[in-house]
């Protein structure tokens, strides 16, 4: 029987997302902050049981590539998109698995023996969304699972390739791997920058990629740390940075490349390496505050729905504009969910 063959190929750090609301009692006792992101330190190891113990969770697939592969799964139809990373051999795992397969994303997870799969508590209060990320075996992929009989054909079939900058922390030669493949066979390969931390602490993984690289997504606070990593004057003007970043030198010269910045509910800025000089702006339709249930997972849901329209073969403009909608669609549901029955966006 030949191999399945998914159009969409996506890397990056899965992690099980386990939602409690009504934790005010949870960010006194960890010393939380109401709106905020974290790693965890070992103070908040207890955390993850407690959750589970003593409040009522809900289970949701997470980890920035892994939502935007969902994304792109609800857009576009059954089987077009797969996903790997490192998990352990658990419930966790066996809980994520359900969620991607309930979505229509198919895993092809690197399963490590005795490791626990990566976690994060996400403690709501009100509107607000408190995270407390623990990696575990997310960080012990191995670049050797690429070239692995279960992998290679699917990374040999795909033509879009999707990687998170949250895996340049330990992963950068799989990373540098899948990227070289793609420039090579003229793939498009697509790098989110994921958050500030990654352009400021990570410069040399992320300069290693970027020739390698066809569309890079981000948004306004990780287009800033990028322009101040590369001393740019000003660190503001988003245009400006696009150009910089799309004006670097490129592995594969026959495809220019891309640079798309997002602003939450402000306009969204691209960049063509064809017209540096002529940046394009998308304007968001904002919802009102009481349309907006959770911001947790926004920027995966516009990076799911651009892959998703853009592998459908929908132009750069239109897979702008079904970003946008399922962005929306996301900041009105509980963490990085899609509607249910599924609506038609593209």
């Amino acid at each position: 029987m030949a191999a399945p063959t998914y159009q969409l190929f996506a890397m990056g750090n899965p992690l099980l997302d386990v939602q409690v609301t009504g934790g005010e009692k949870l960010l006194e006792k960890y010393g939380l902050k109401a709106n905020d992101a974290i790693l965890a330190e070992e103070k908040h190891m207890s955390i993850y049981e407690e959750v589970v113990k003593n409040y009522t969770p809900t289970y949701v697939a997470g980890g920035a590539s892994q939502n935007a592969a969902r994304g792109a799964a609800y857009v576009l139809p059954p089987n077009s998109v797969v996903y790997t990373g490192c998990v352990g051999d658990d419930d966790l795992a066996d809980q994520l698995k359900a969620a991607n397969k309930r979505e229509g994303l198919q895993e092809a997870y690197l399963v490590k023996k005795g490791e626990k799969t990566g976690a994060c508590a996400v403690v709501i209060t009100g509107h607000h969304r408190s995270l407390v990320t623990t990696l575990r075996a997310a960080e012990k992929f191995e670049q050797s699972h690429l070239s692995s009989p279960a992998i290679a054909p699917l990374i040999d079939a795909a033509k879009v390739f999707y990687v998170e900058g949250f895996f340049l922390t330990h992963g950068t030669e799989s990373v540098l791997e899948l990227s070289k493949n793609a420039s090579k066979t003229s793939k498009v390969f697509v790098l989110n920058l994921s958050a500030p931390f990654i352009p400021q602490f990570f410069k040399a993984q992320l300069d290693k990629v970027i020739p390698y690289t066809d569309i890079i997504i981000g948004n306004e606070s990780e287009a800033e740390a990028w322009a101040l990593a590369n001393g740019l004057p000003n660190v503001k003007d988003l245009p400006a940075i696009a150009k910089a970043l799309v004006s670097l030198p490129k592995s594969n010269a026959s495809r220019p490349r891309t640079v798309i910045f997002t602003q939450g509910p402000h306009s969204t800025i691209v960049v063509s390496g064809s017209e540096p000089d002529s940046p394009k702006v998308f304007k968001v339709n904002p919802l009102t505050d009481d349309l907006i249930v959770d911001t947790n997972g926004a920027g995966d849901a516009f990076a799911g729905g651009f892959l998703g329209a853009f592998v459908a073969g929908k132009s750069l403009d239109e897979s702008i504009e079904v970003g946008h909608k399922l962005g929306a669609m996301c900041v009105q549901l509980v963490g990085p969910q899609f509607k249910w029955p599924k609506v038609t966006v593209l």
